[in-house]
């Protein structure tokens, strides 16, 4: 594990594990997203269960998987806060997908 990949993921993930937890249990975080092969869940959906997961590891305890999906989340977070759409965006499919993937972008 880098310090470098796990502070770029502390940084990217702004949500805590039970407020990610508590949003993934709603409609909208469901309707959102690149659903898999499968048809069920979202990419994105799945991500953020496997998110709290490492919110819950210690440092020293995360494995080759769980930092390959730090980097995952790194990636997609930056990327898609660089497509912000202009105007209020506290109801917007932007913004619950982002959520999926651990960020609010409305959190200060």
């Amino acid at each position: 594990m880098t310090s470098d990949t796990y502070a770029e993921f502390k940084d990217a993930v702004n949500m805590t594990a039970a407020e990610l937890s508590k949003w993934l249990e709603t409609d909208e975080s469901q309707k959102v997203g690149q659903k898999s092969a499968g048809g069920g869940e979202s990419v994105g959906h799945d991500s953020g269960r496997k998110i709290i997961q490492i919110l819950h590891t210690k440092k020293a305890d995360l494995k080759e998987a769980d930092e390959e999906h730090m980097r995952k989340v790194i990636g997609y977070v930056h990327r898609h806060l660089a497509q912000r759409p202009s105007g209020d965006v506290k109801d917007t499919k932007w913004r619950y997908s982002l959520m999926n993937w651990g960020h609010d972008p409305l959190k200060k």
